[in-house]
C-alpha cells in the first residue's frame, strides 16, 4: 500500500527588496549600479537602509561637487600623513568645506562647563586586585555547567571555615593560568575582565569571597577581593585639550550638516531625503 508523502513545508516569502525612484541632483542621475557598491561602505539591519544609507552618501557629494563647480573652487591635493594623498576632486571638496563652513573653537568656558556637567566621564579607571578559582564549563554544556556550579559552592562553604585555603584551592581546582599563583590575578582595571566578573567585584568588600559562584562565559569563578582602589576625577587641566577636540568635532558636524541643508533646499532633488542625512560629509 503506497503511503502519501507529507507535502513540503511552504518556504517563507522571501522580503522584495524595494528600490526607490531614481536619485537625482539637479537632473544628475546616481546610478544605480554606483549606488550598489557604494552600500558596502554602510552598516545597515537590511538591504533598504543600506541602500538608503549609500544613495544619501553619494547625493551629498554630488551637491557638494556641483557646488564646487558653481564657485571654481581649485585646491592641490594633500597626504593624510599615513601614506594615502587626496584625489583632486577629495581635495576640491575640503577647501569648500573650509571655506563655506564656519566652524568655531571651543574656548576655555565651554570646555570648562562641559567638563562640569560630565565630570564622572573624566575618572582614572577603578583598580581591583582579585583572585579566583575557575571551574571551566562551556556555556552550551549544562552538565558541565551544573557540576561547575557544584563545586564552586562547596569550595565557598569550605573557604568560610577557612579563608586560608584559598590559594592551596586554586593551585589544586583552578583551570586558570593564575592557579600557579594561588589563584592571585594581580591588578585588573575597568574593562579588562568579562563584565559579569566585574559587576561581582563591584559589589564585594575587600577580604571576602564572593558568597555565589560567578558565572561567565570561561565556567564558574569562586571570586575573592583583596583590595580596591577607586578611579579618581582627572584634573581639568589633563583632559582640556580632549573635551576640546570632542566639541570641536560635535560643532563641526552639525555646522556641515546645516551648510548641506542650505544647499540641499535650494536644489532639485529626487529619490532620497537629505533632510535625514547625518555622518561625515566628505567621506
Amino acid at each position: 500500500m503506497r503511503t502519501s508523502q507529507p507535502a513540503p513545508a511552504a518556504r517563507p516569502a522571501r522580503r522584495r527588496f524595494a528600490r526607490p525612484e531614481p536619485v537625482s541632483i539637479n537632473g544628475v542621475i546616481i546610478p544605480s549600479a554606483a549606488i550598489a557598491r557604494e552600500t558596502q561602505h554602510h552598516q545597515a539591519s537590511d538591504p533598504d537602509q543600506a541602500w538608503m544609507l549609500a544613495a544619501r552618501a553619494l547625493a551629498i557629494r554630488e551637491l557638494l561637487s556641483q557646488e564646487v563647480e558653481r564657485l571654481s573652487i581649485v585646491a592641490e591635493p594633500l597626504d593624510d600623513g599615513e601614506g594615502r594623498r587626496e584625489t583632486p576632486q577629495e581635495a576640491r571638496l575640503r577647501a569648500l568645506i573650509e571655506r563655506e563652513v564656519a566652524v568655531p573653537s571651543a574656548d576655555e568656558e565651554a570646555c570648562r562647563r562641559y567638563y562640569d556637567a560630565n565630570s564622572r566621564r573624566f575618572r582614572s579607571p577603578d583598580l581591583f586586585e582579585a583572585a579566583h578559582v575557575l571551574f571551566v564549563a562551556a556555556p552550551d554544556d549544562i552538565d558541565a555547567r551544573d557540576k561547575a556550579r557544584e563545586a564552586a559552592t562547596a569550595l565557598i562553604a569550605d573557604l568560610a571555615q577557612n579563608p586560608a585555603s584559598f590559594a592551596a584551592a586554586a593551585a589544586l581546582h583552578s583551570a586558570c593560568p593564575s592557579s600557579k599563583q594561588g589563584g592571585n590575578l594581580g591588578q585588573v582595571s575597568t574593562g579588562q575582565t568579562v563584565p559579569e566578573f566585574e559587576t561581582a567585584l563591584r559589589g564585594m568588600v575587600p577580604g571576602a569571597v564572593h558568597p555565589e559562584p560567578v558565572e561567565t562565559r570561561y565556567g564558574l569563578h569562586v571570586v575573592r577581593l583583596d583590595r580596591r582602589v577607586d578611579g579618581e576625577v582627572l584634573p581639568f587641566d589633563l583632559v582640556r585639550d580632549r573635551i576640546a577636540d570632542y566639541l570641536d568635532e560635535a560643532v563641526r558636524r552639525r555646522a556641515q550638516q546645516q551648510y548641506v541643508s542650505v544647499l540641499a533646499g535650494r536644489a532639485q532633488i529626487t529619490g532620497v531625503d537629505l533632510a535625514a542625512a547625518c555622518g561625515p560629509l566628505v567621506q
